[in-house]
């Protein structure tokens, strides 16, 4: 029965009740009290028929109240985000019908924030892992979100609830003024132990719950920026040496054909002139596939490597002194490619003026790494040399190549680790690499290996 049906019928019910009522009592009452006034009669009346309408009432709306109630618990529980309850279908059409719709929208509510919830995983799965930097700040400076990349950045865990102007209050000044200026752009950082790194910061201003939050995002572009590098000076080496090879071949043919055209009669100067082309052609094919080795590098084939032989078959090639244990871990990388780098760096170290017993090799576990040092006492290198020491054709040397340490880099890079050349106090050079390391299983397999060997 519907609402409005029920009203009518309760109207109607309360007027013949009244009605019956009245004239019942208008017949008792002089029985009872003797005569007495229409008005007084009528009070009367009125005074004993309102207790029991009143009662009729509530009895009769009670499905209607508790239906109305229900309602308000429901509205109530969407107001505090519970939207686990249930009405009971019950009561008039429009209750029912309220009710219905209500468990309809509870039901949608629950799978929507259920959704919206795992979106909320996977993005702070997304922004945890990320390899850029995620500050989010609120108006009184206080870190609301870091993630993990932010935390190393920083060193420190649980950055949440932290104020942003005490943690910059602890970095050095470029990080404070990164961090402080409201310009987005390419800002250089000086790591310790490592070369200066180059950060990409984009920031913005958004609302959250009505309120101003600065949004800090920095992603590091110093790999990025040493491999596109590395790619235009393969490009232009390889273009180099095309064109070099081209000319060589005719050259190199001619010349073979003009030797074989010579006699006992011929001039001696054409059988020198024949030689010097053809050992300048040989001498500038050895150059071209030199720096063709650097062009086509092949991706290094990392496996783990026992410190302890490695280390001896260098010092057979060229003796050093070894500064410091070797870590006990193994290393992870490609032995061919990490030997060529350090018999590269040893070498130049002994070219350095530096006497032998001070060129020395420290390998020691660094962070999650490895860091190796070749040091020595030689002359070492200015400040501009060393901005240039590690670009393709940049040599100091009369028959350098400058392909060495470029070689080396791009080497070190393509495991994933960095190269600094630093000048040390008291004279000498120190080339420091950093390399990962490598996966625990691999490690704990060379461990093994190491053992039963």
């Amino acid at each position: 029965m519907s609402i409005r049906v029920l009203l009518v019928l309760l109207a109607a019910l309360c007027a013949g009740l009244a009605a019956a009522f009245t004239v019942a009592m208008t017949a008792l009452l002089p029985a009872f009290f003797g005569p007495m006034p229409e008005w007084m009669k009528m009070g009367l009346i009125t005074l004993m028929l309102f207790p029991l309408l009143a009662t009729l009432l509530f009895y009769l709306t009670r499905p209607l109240r508790q239906g109305l109630a229900s309602l308000e618990a429901g509205v109530l529980n969407f107001s505090d985000s519970d939207f686990s309850a249930s009405l009971p279908v019950r009561g008039s059409p429009e209750i029912r019908a309220l009710a219905t719709h209500y468990n309809q929208m509870a039901v949608k509510l629950r799978q929507e924030r259920y959704t919206l919830h795992q979106r909320e995983l996977i993005l702070d799965k997304v922004i945890q892992n990320s390899p850029v930097l995620v500050l989010l700040i609120d108006r009184e400076q206080r870190i609301i979100l870091a993630n993990r990349e932010t935390e190393r950045f920083f060193q420190r865990t649980h950055l949440e609830g932290h104020q942003f102007d005490t943690l910059l209050a602890e970095q050095p000044e470029a990080v404070r003024a990164m961090f402080q200026s409201h310009q987005e752009g390419l800002y250089s950082l000086a790591e310790s132990d490592r070369q200066s790194e180059t950060y990409h910061l984009v920031q913005g201003q958004f609302q959250l719950h009505n309120l101003p939050h600065r949004l800090i995002l920095a992603r590091r572009l110093t790999r990025e920026l040493a491999r596109q590098e590395a790619a235009a000076w393969k490009k232009v080496i390889r273009v180099i040496s095309h064109e070099l090879n081209n000319s060589l071949a005719p050259i190199s043919s001619m010349s073979h054909s003009g030797r074989a055209l010579l006699n006992e009669q011929s001039d001696p100067r054409l059988q020198r002139v024949f030689n010097t082309i053809e050992e300048r052609c040989t001498s500038l094919n050895r150059f071209i596939q030199g720096y063709a080795t650097f062009a086509k590098l092949p991706a290094p084939r990392p496996e783990a490597v026992v410190w302890s032989p490695f280390v001896e078959a260098l010092k057979a090639q060229y003796p050093f002194t070894l500064s410091g244990p070797l870590p006990e871990q193994p290393g992870w990388f490609d032995p061919s490619q990490l030997e060529r780098v350090l018999v590269n760096l040893l070498k130049n170290a002994r070219e350095s003026g530096s006497a032998a017993p001070e060129v020395t090799l420290s390998i020691q576990t660094q962070g999650d790494g490895v860091m190796i040092t070749v040091a020595d006492r030689g002359n070492g290198m200015s400040p501009a040399i060393l901005d240039q020491a590690l670009l393709p054709f940049y040599s100091t040397k009369h028959q350098g190549t400058g392909l060495g340490l470029a070689l080396c880099r791009e080497i070190t890079e393509a495991h994933g680790g960095q190269i600094q050349l630093q000048n040390r106090d008291g004279g000498g050079l120190k080339v420091s690499l950093w390399l990962p390391e490598g996966t625990a299983q691999s490690a704990a397999d060379a461990a093994v290996t190491t053992k039963q060997g």
